[in-house]
């Protein structure tokens, strides 16, 4: 069992409704640093409502209430004293389907960097440029945009949005990535780039990925939770999940006998 220290993201009883839906029952949860982990299970199960309450996104909904900690990089994200803005400077997210800003490329990556500047502070120029460029470069897209960045993002291939709106994330170091079904928009080739890219980043910054892929799962993560009805039911090493599940719920989903 990984120590305090080890760990990114660990929940302790976190159940969330949705008005009277309960859509998550006392899910307990510890997410590894540096390594990648995938969610999976039916629709429906709750993946996407746990990432969403790994950084509060959830609460822009006035109907939702949450109960149980959710804890990362050992801080409570919920307590009162937290300031919503730091949380998600701290854990970034990326959607079904990419959502570039109608912007520059160039302002797209330099997007949220702004936003957390302290107020009144100017960045010159040439710092902006580099931080533009080691973005691009960390997802693999500067080579094919640096020679048109004042170029609407809008304009980009799908693969090349879902890639620039990782590079958004990381001018302010965030210390988890979010990604809920960053693929399921994407062709086949496409999927890879992405799959590729997540390995990339993997160390470097703890990743939580949803998939509805098993493929993808077993491929691209180092650990796979297994969510069934708003629980979970496995937790393990992805490999040692996919041939030997503990659980028969596991087992009947991967095998695809229902889901």
């Amino acid at each position: 069992m990984a120590s305090p220290k080890e760990l990114a993201i660990e929940t302790r009883k976190l159940s969330l409704w949705y008005g009277t839906f309960q859509a998550l029952f006392d899910v307990d949860l510890r997410v590894k640093q540096g390594r990648i982990t995938s969610l999976i299970g039916p629709s429906g199960c709750g993946k996407s409502t746990f990432l969403r309450a790994v950084n509060r996104i959830n609460e822009r909904l006035g109907y939702v209430r949450t109960t149980g900690s959710v804890e990362v990089l050992g801080h409570d994200i919920y307590a009162e004293d937290v300031e919503l803005l730091r949380v998600r400077k701290q854990i970034g997210m990326v959607f079904q389907r990419p959502n570039p800003l109608p912007i520059s490329i160039r302002d797209n990556v330099l997007f949220g960097y702004r936003i957390h500047l302290p107020k009144g502070e100017r960045v010159p120029r040439n710092r902006q440029d580099e931080i533009v460029e080691s973005a691009l470069q960390s997802v693999l897209l500067w080579d094919t945009v640096k020679n048109r960045l004042k170029r609407r993002a809008t304009g980009l291939s799908l693969e090349e949005q879902q890639k620039l709106c990782i590079a958004r994330l990381l001018p302010v170091k965030p210390a988890v990535l979010l990604m809920d079904e960053p693929c399921s928009a994407l062709d086949p080739e496409a999927t890879r780039v992405i799959e590729e890219l997540i390995w990339e980043l993997r160390g470097e910054y703890t990743i939580l990925i949803v998939t509805h892929n098993m493929a993808q799962a077993r491929r691209a993560s180092d650990e796979c939770v297994f969510m069934l009805m708003g629980k979970v039911i496995e937790h393990g090493d992805t490999g040692e999940m996919f041939v030997t599940p503990q659980h028969r719920e596991t087992a009947d989903y991967i095998e695809g006998r229902y889901g």
